[in-house]
């Protein structure tokens, strides 16, 4: 005997038997009732959804001539057992992805003048409509706006946007819906059971996701699998026949990472990979996994999980243990991994970095008591670390230790309240582990607080808030033009960007020492010199820091007619230079070098 793949020895033959298109078989059985029949029919979806299986049993029920009371065919008239033999001379199928040219419809045209010998209708099924060409297309309007009394059209796409806005105005419009999983595993059940195959529901399951919706997809993945298993379909014959990560692997990972287990969670990839998987797939699956997790945490969205009995009940026990700040952190770290996984060089070391922050997402950074989540990777072996500290605890390092602390302790009494600022800061090395030498910051003439009331004292200068000076810390250093203006051209280059405008004006600008220690800075106009008023405390702060004089002053005015000079741009400071030394543009030219 003959032997028939699934997809087709199972094909539904009535309205009735069509899996998951409950609403659209409906619509089509009433009016095939009550006898009110459009010209044209478009039906579109995905791929093995049903759609060319519905136009077949709506062009038999069309022509049946003693339909029942549902509106299907009877199956016992002449009409219904020609279609069903296949020598039925009322419908026919044509495929528009070898049909596409305007010779085509044409041919087509003339076949519909001609009126049926059996049956109401001429019903004409063309799949694959979208591949039809425009010119095809144009060709095709006028037939299927005002076709003959006796014609139907039916027209069968997966992509609904490549036809015309005029061929869709001209037709009822019939959306077929994605099969869920649910609906595909029970048609699967009672197809196993028709031909006398054991079965697992998880594998059923596994196929079902496998499908993606399409019934055809499903079954002949059913075929397969049936081939592999000899009778028997199992979920660990299916995983392995289809090369699917175990979802087992998923929850796994899942309950390592809430449990802070970095080490055994690469133990479990380093499985995944020498298995043949892929680590972006692993991601991509670990991320799906998270997210069904997610659904399943509120009773509202659990019916968002596509999945089998069995595997919600899963969901749902890991649901309660995860709380949902990590599902969400979860997620948005995995989405990020996806993003640069194909840019990524190393593809392996950016799925363990992922891992890796998945697993710390729960664990309070290091030095933190308010569990807020860390921004950085924590050592993986802090315990270990600190156990090998306290025993590696030796004689003479306890001897250096008290040694340098004998040395440093005057002059620690004397800064006393440096210290008390580091151990505020959790800088204090004291509080660090024993094993090392308790080499003190102050012993070298600096502390970390200190410097870091530096660095704030020279920010505060930059950004104008500094406003008192210390009087116990006053310097009456010298300084010369030149240290004045390289001082002045530093300050310039440090100032921020908001003030990006007047600092280059600053930059043409060349302060004089008049008496020492009073510096004269001449600006171009009035309104030049308002700007510079506004940031003149500022300017002199920064003076006094860096030429190391409390003493200076800063006088500002505006050039007279005669002082005033021209600014010169880059180009022309460079042509001047040329001219004053010919040698430069011959140095110019040896390095082939040029002005930017």
């Amino acid at each position: 005997m003959e032997y028939i793949v699934s997809a087709r020895k199972y094909r539904p033959m009535s309205f009735d038997t069509v899996v998951g298109q409950q609403a659209l078989t409906t619509t089509l059985k009433n009016a095939v009732k009550s006898g009110k029949l459009a010209h044209a029919y478009l039906f579109c979806g995905p791929r093995g959804v049903g759609k060319t299986t519905c136009a077949r049993i709506f062009a038999k029920a069309i022509n049946c001539q003693n339909p029942t009371a549902d509106g299907e065919a009877c199956n016992e008239c002449e009409s219904c057992q020609s279609f069903n033999e296949q020598r039925s001379l009322n419908i026919f199928e044509l495929d528009a992805a070898s049909n596409n040219s305007v010779e085509h419809i044409k041919t087509l045209m003339e076949q519909t003048r001609i009126p049926p010998q059996l049956g109401k209708y001429k019903v004409f099924i063309i799949d694959e409509v979208h591949m039809l060409s425009t010119a095809a297309f144009n060709a095709f309007l006028k037939t299927l706006e005002e076709p003959p009394a006796h014609v139907i059209f039916i027209l069968a796409t997966t992509e609904k946007h490549k036809i015309l806005p005029t061929i869709l105005s001209r037709c009822q419009i019939y959306d077929f819906e994605r099969m869920t999983v649910q609906n595909t595993i029970a048609h699967l059940k009672g197809v196993a059971e028709k031909e006398g195959i054991k079965y697992e529901e998880e594998a059923l399951a596994v196929i079902a996701e496998k499908a993606d919706g399409g019934m055809r997809d499903a079954l002949s993945i059913f075929d397969q699998a049936a081939s592999f298993c000899q009778g028997n379909i199992t979920y660990q014959k299916v995983i392995e026949d289809l090369n699917v990560l175990d979802s087992e692997y998923y929850f796994r990972l899942v309950d390592l990472s809430l449990a802070n287990k970095v080490s055994d969670v690469m133990v479990l990839l380093n499985d995944v990979i020498n298995k043949g998987f892929d680590g972006g797939l692993l991601v991509q699956g670990l991320a799906k996994h998270v997210r069904n997790v997610m659904m399943a945490k509120d009773p509202q969205t659990l019916s968002l999980l596509e999945v089998s009995e069995q595997a919600r009940e899963r969901y749902q026990q890991q649901a309660q243990k995860a709380p949902l700040s990590f599902l969400y952190d979860a997620l948005k770290v995995m989405n990020q991994c996806d993003i640069n996984y194909r840019q990524s060089s190393n593809k392996r070391l950016l799925v363990e970095l992922t891992l890796i922050e998945l697993a710390q997402l729960t664990q309070p950074a290091e030095g933190e008591g308010s569990g807020r989540k860390p921004r950085r990777l924590k050592s993986l072996f802090k315990n270990l670390i600190q156990q090998s500290q306290s025993t590696m605890k030796s004689a003479p390092q306890v001897a250096a230790a008290e040694k340098t602390d004998n040395v440093t302790k005057n002059y620690q009494n004397t800064h006393s309240s440096q210290n008390t600022q580091i151990s505020s800061d959790g800088q204090n090395s004291q509080t660090s582990s024993p094993s090392r030498p308790a080499l003190k910051a102050t012993a070298l003439g600096m502390t970390f607080g200190r410097m870091r009331q530096q660095q704030n004292s020279k920010m505060n200068v930059l950004l104008g808030t500094q406003g008192t000076e210390d009087n116990n810390s006053r310097e009456t250093s010298s300084f010369s033009q030149e240290e004045l203006e390289l001082q002045w051209m530093s300050m310039c280059n440090r100032m921020p960007l908001r003030l990006s405008g007047i600092a280059a004006r600053m930059k043409n600008m060349n302060p004089q020492i008049l008496e020492f220690p009073g510096v004269e800075l001449v600006v171009p106009n009035e309104i030049i010199k308002t700007e510079v008023e506004t940031i003149r405390g500022s300017i002199l702060s920064t003076l006094k820091m860096y030429l190391h004089n409390s003493d200076i002053t800063l006088t500002i005015r505006v050039a007279e007619q005669l002082e005033q000079t021209k600014v010169l741009t880059r180009r022309e400071q460079f042509e001047e230079m040329v001219q004053k030394n010919p040698s430069v543009e011959k140095l110019r030219l040896l390095f082939e070098l040029e002005l930017a």
